[in-house]
């Protein structure tokens, strides 16, 4: 990117003006701080006369931006037919409001650092495209009470992510579900995990704790998360009493 922009003779201001990104985030994507997003790389293409040369590298580009251990499931993401997703700690990536996401990545031990902190927010904004995408997959969340209730950030941060909630809620493509604290039986406690569909029909199970995840491929376990997703989300509340809940929620906090 610098040398096709050196070659067109632009400075790194009027580079970025014309990205809509200042210097200092241009010179971050030269020097290897902060990924550019595929968008981004589209357009300096464009910018820079590169003929489709920056273009080549945006799918490598675009599992760059997100940590080692999530770049697997972040390609499965995008060629999904169906996600059907067990959360019991935080909002689910695909769900989280910009300034819900900065409060989490801001509790991070040992803290991160701010362009990583700017790279994982613009990795998951990329990543909740999949709202827009046609056609659309079919998307299924169920979440612990105590998801809804803790107040990261503060309490405008809460309400600003209930709300956000009951927006993507509606969509037709969207089931959400809200499994109670007060259940006395809950299939999940094994604790949050993800099936994903691919087209082919082929299913995969990913898990994530403490910067490791595990993907599996056989159709044994995929199988088996698959049916256990199914019991609890016959266990949670249905998912018109789910929104119900969620506006409750949010008239009381």
């Amino acid at each position: 990117m610098k040398t096709l922009r050196l070659r067109q003779g632009l400075e790194r201001e009027e580079f970025g003006r014309r990205l809509g990104y200042s210097a200092s985030t241009v010179a971050a994507f030269e020097q290897g701080r902060r990924i550019p997003s595929p968008r981004t790389i589209e357009r300096a293409d464009e910018v820079l006369e590169a003929g489709g040369l920056l273009c080549v590298w945006k799918e490598q580009v675009e599992r760059a931006q997100y940590p080692v251990f999530f770049q697997g499931m972040a390609a499965l993401e995008k060629e999904a037919l169906e996600l059907l997703m067990y959360d019991t700690l935080v909002v689910n990536g695909l769900l989280q409001t910009e300034v819900y996401m900065r409060a989490l990545l801001a509790m991070r031990c040992p803290p991160l650092a701010p362009e990583t902190t700017e790279q994982r927010v613009a990795s998951r904004l990329v990543r909740q495209d999949i709202f827009k995408r046609r056609p659309a997959p079919l998307l299924g969340f169920v979440m612990d009470e105590s998801v809804l209730r803790h107040r990261y950030g503060g309490v405008d941060v809460l309400r600003g992510q209930l709300e956000h909630l009951l927006r993507i809620g509606r969509n037709p493509n969207v089931v959400m579900q809200v499994m109670p604290t007060d259940c006395e039986e809950n299939a999940g406690v094994n604790g949050p995990f993800t099936v994903a569909t691919r087209k082919d029909g082929k299913k995969y199970v990913y898990a994530e704790t403490h910067g490791s995840s595990t993907l599996e491929t056989g159709p044994e376990q995929a199988t088996l998360a698959a049916a256990r997703y199914g019991i609890i989300r016959s266990q949670a509340l249905s998912p018109r009493e789910s929104l119900h809940f969620v506006e409750r929620l949010l008239r009381e906090s």
